[in-house]
């Protein structure tokens, strides 16, 4: 029978939406998921559950100051959240307004940053930022964090480093890769110390991610674009811990979305792109054997990546433990560590 969008809704109790994040990163409440095995643990317990000679695979982006608020040359007033760069000085946004600005009218972002609006493309508008200044500076300096729409306050000044992974370096996204949100310095000189081994990607994580999915046949859904790249490092780390028996693990949703995308020819290549892959129960992993995945939200295409990974049934069941035994979900939330489990 067909995947519907029915198939991966569940009840959550709004309480249970992390509004902020815990005082330690690694205070974290952990549910290992295997099948239909579940396991209560903490995130600090990792070094425990990994193995020498495992390789975890992080992605690197780092948040860009992507919301800015400003008016219209008509007066009207406007919040646009940048979706990607496609330039340095052009950018794909979304724009609140009472009205949709029109290609060729002109806004005025924080008071300071001159922009036209060049095109529509779908929900987004292709933005021009005027002058000779880098739309990415621009946007570091004037704009605000875009904490996710879920998280019912403004950004506050302790976002600036916890919406940030210890080890963002390459700007770009717009909304965290969470599941490296968990990670303190302390935490991965214990992994290193056990054995484990680092690689590194870098996804640029669109404001496409919290698109609600709008159609119910899941086959006619079209997915968003997010740029990653894998590099020649990646690939043969992946390759060094598959000689030596160890197990990839990727940190991630979007970690797991890259290495897939990357391997779409059947063997993981080094480069970039922007893929619409979309990944649902019945696709075939090539490159991750566990995962480290924050709790996503009901009916989401990151939920049926999870669920593809780890087994629809078992996902359905980790997920209705962690509302009663009232994990804390989403992005400042809770964590699984999940195996992949090939169904046929």
């Amino acid at each position: 029978m067909p995947l519907t969008l029915a198939d991966f809704d569940y009840d959550l109790p709004s309480h249970l939406i992390a509004q902020e994040p815990l005082v330690e990163r690694t205070a974290s409440r952990l549910l290992v998921v295997d099948g239909p095995r579940l396991e209560d643990r903490h995130f600090a317990d990792l070094p425990q559950l990994l193995r020498p000679g495992d390789l975890l695979v992080f992605n690197d982006s780092r948040v860009l100051h992507a919301r800015l608020h400003g008016i219209k040359d008509t007066g009207g007033r406007i919040e646009v959240l940048i979706e990607r760069l496609v330039g340095r000085h052009e950018a794909l946004a979304q724009i609140r307004a009472s009205h949709a600005p029109w290609p060729g009218s002109r806004l005025l972002l924080e008071g300071v940053i001159e922009v036209e609006v060049m095109a529509r493309q779908d929900e987004f508008f292709l933005l021009r930022f005027a002058g000779a200044e880098d739309a990415l500076d621009l946007l570091e300096r004037h704009g605000k964090l875009p904490l996710p729409p879920y998280i019912q306050r403004p950004a506050e000044d302790a976002d600036e480093a916890r919406y940030q992974t210890v080890f963002a370096r390459h700007r770009g996204s717009v909304a965290a890769p969470t599941a490296g949100l968990h990670f303190d310095e302390a935490l991965l000189q214990a992994l290193r110390d056990k054995g484990v081994d680092f690689a590194w990607l870098t996804l640029h994580v669109g404001a496409g991610t919290f698109q609600p999915v709008r159609v119910d046949d899941l086959s006619h859904h079209r997915m968003h674009r997010e740029r990653y790249e894998v590099p020649e490092q990646t690939v043969a780390a992946l390759a060094a811990a598959r000689a030596r028996g160890g197990r990839v693990v990727a940190v991630g949703s979007t970690s797991l979305r890259a290495l897939e995308a990357a391997a779409q020819g059947g063997e993981i290549m080094a480069g970039a792109g922007e893929p619409d892959l979309f990944i649902l129960p019945g696709h075939r992993f090539r490159t991750a054997d566990a995962l480290l995945s924050n709790f996503h939200l009901p009916r989401s295409t990151l939920l049926m990546l999870v669920s593809a990974f780890g087994g629809l049934e078992p996902l359905r069941h980790a997920y209705a433990h962690a509302v009663a035994r009232e994990y804390r979900f989403f992005s400042y939330g809770d964590a699984m560590l999940v195996t992949r489990r090939d169904e046929a």
